[in-house]
């Protein structure tokens, strides 16, 4: 399965229960189209933290990362191809 399938489903299971994973199309404005409100963007992002074990810095937190699946999916891959800094 795919990041972006198991975006979709969580998306749908969360947040769009009246949708298949397959009806949702990757490239739907979730927070323009009124699916993920300001609150269910921080739910998003701990899923995501969580599931995809990264951590989602402050300057990460733009919408345009989280505004769709395909953007999701985009923001997982070039975080886990990023190269991991230490402090």
């Amino acid at each position: 399965m795919s990041n972006a399938d198991r975006i979709s489903e969580y998306i749908v299971r969360e947040f769009l229960p009246d949708l298949t994973p397959s009806q949702l199309p990757h490239d739907q404005d979730l927070l323009g189209d009124g699916a993920i409100d300001s609150l269910g963007v921080l739910k998003l992002i701990a899923w995501v933290e969580h599931h995809f074990q990264l951590a989602v810095g402050d300057t990460d937190l733009d919408p345009e990362n989280f505004r769709s699946v395909a953007a999701i999916d985009a923001y997982v891959a070039r975080s886990q191809s990023a190269p991991v800094t230490g402090g």
